[in-house]
């Protein structure tokens, strides 16, 4: 765990070096893919899934702490994290309360097609695919929470109440689908017995905790941003 933890903090400094922003979230996922590879190969479902559980922990920790201390940004000043857009629209979304994160019609779908891509990655690509999906996704949300956080009045507590209760539950759900919809492909490629039938607890798990997300930040998200703001001092 260790070792998943202090290479995916070196892939931040190896994607700041090289500054090619597209690589950076291939450069986070590359060791953990391979770990999780492993322990699928080793018939420790579980434990693959607690390696990715870390490995996200990891991101979101250290893609906040570059963005609180401004270190998101490539050497020639441009946004090392892809599509920050996204840090802009959820900026926007706790100043005024305004925003797709407080829209059932807007993020309900955009969610579902996240799925279907991820769940389509996973399956086809073995996680090769997903999981860098997965660290854009992280790296997109920890900017916003680090950037929320360096303008804040109270910037532990943006940090921390930044990602959002919603955001964690989803984390982990995608997590759990990931790893074993990537275990079926692994399976045949690296010549190791895995049946998608006995992990069928894992998978209902993973699309429960997906559908909790949908449901915590229909309830939630309003009342969130005022806390939010709160918290800054907007």
């Amino acid at each position: 765990m260790l070792l998943v933890i202090a290479v995916t903090v070196m892939s931040y400094i190896a994607g700041w070096l090289i500054g090619v922003p597209w690589l950076v979230p291939f450069l986070n996922a590359a060791w953990a893919w391979w770990t999780m590879a492993r322990e699928l190969q080793q018939g420790r479902t579980r434990r693959a899934i607690t390696v990715m559980l870390v490995w996200a922990a990891t991101m979101a920790v250290v893609s906040t702490a570059m963005a609180a201390f401004g270190w998101s940004r490539t050497r020639d000043g441009g946004d090392l994290f892809l599509r920050p857009t996204y840090r802009d629209e959820m900026i926007t979304w706790v100043r005024t309360g305004v925003g797709a994160e407080s829209l059932p019609s807007v993020f309900v779908p955009r969610h579902l097609a996240y799925a279907a891509v991820f769940c389509a990655a996973s399956a086809v690509t073995g996680g090769v695919l997903s999981m860098p999906m997965g660290a854009v996704l992280m790296n997109q949300m920890g900017e916003y929470v680090g950037a929320m956080a360096a303008g804040s009045a109270s910037p532990v507590a943006s940090a921390i109440f930044g990602w959002h209760p919603w955001a964690i539950v989803r984390i982990v759900g995608f997590v759990i689908i990931g790893v074993v919809l990537s275990g079926v492909v692994l399976s045949r490629l690296m010549k190791f017995p895995f049946w998608l039938a006995a992990e069928r607890r894992w998978l209902v798990t993973g699309a429960f905790l997906l559908v909790v997300d949908l449901i915590l930040k229909w309830l939630l998200a309003p009342m969130w941003s005022q806390m939010l703001k709160r918290f800054a001092g907007w």
